[in-house]
């Protein structure tokens, strides 16, 4: 019976990389020349350190454009509250979303149920698994889920026939 997986992951390791590029580019601007402004990476959790709010606001611009050359979504990040620092500098926690979240999985199977296809789907852990008895049945269920207004990225993995 053909299946499929809809999951919900990032390359922790083009996080590394976008970040590395990123900070190579604040070294190098002139409008960041003397600030103490940095990002660091941490198992998933971004954390960026800023003198005031609106560099924090051009750093949160130079990491999605980074990301977005690295082929990651801005939807994958979760932005956290702005905390002051030492002075007048902000930080900021952004995390990575890993993972489709229980409520969003059961949005996405009633939305699969609700499409009348004859396919079956079911939440394992932090993924979804479609089955069916037609591959164009799937096919049909994939291009509906990537129609969905969602606002995490989704990809589809493990197809099998």
């Amino acid at each position: 019976m053909p299946s499929f997986d809809i999951v919900s992951k990032v390359d922790l390791s083009e996080i590394d990389n976008a970040l590395n590029n990123m900070v190579r580019e604040i070294s190098q601007r002139y409008d960041f020349k003397g600030s103490q402004s940095r990002a660091d990476h941490d198992d998933g959790i971004i954390t960026l350190f800023a003198d005031d709010d609106l560099k924090l606001r051009q750093l949160h611009e130079m990491l999605q454009g980074h990301l977005s050359k690295r082929g990651i979504e801005p939807g994958a990040l979760d932005y956290g509250a702005i905390e002051p620092a030492a002075g007048q500098s902000v930080r900021q926690k952004v995390s990575v979303k890993q993972g489709i979240a229980r409520d969003l999985a059961k949005k996405l199977t009633k939305a699969v149920k609700d499409s009348k296809l004859k396919v079956q789907a079911q939440i394992q852990g932090d993924e979804l698994r479609v089955t069916g008895k037609k591959r164009d049945d799937l096919q049909a269920v994939m291009t509906h889920v990537k129609g969905l207004d969602l606002e995490q990225p989704l990809q589809f993995v493990n197809f099998r026939d």
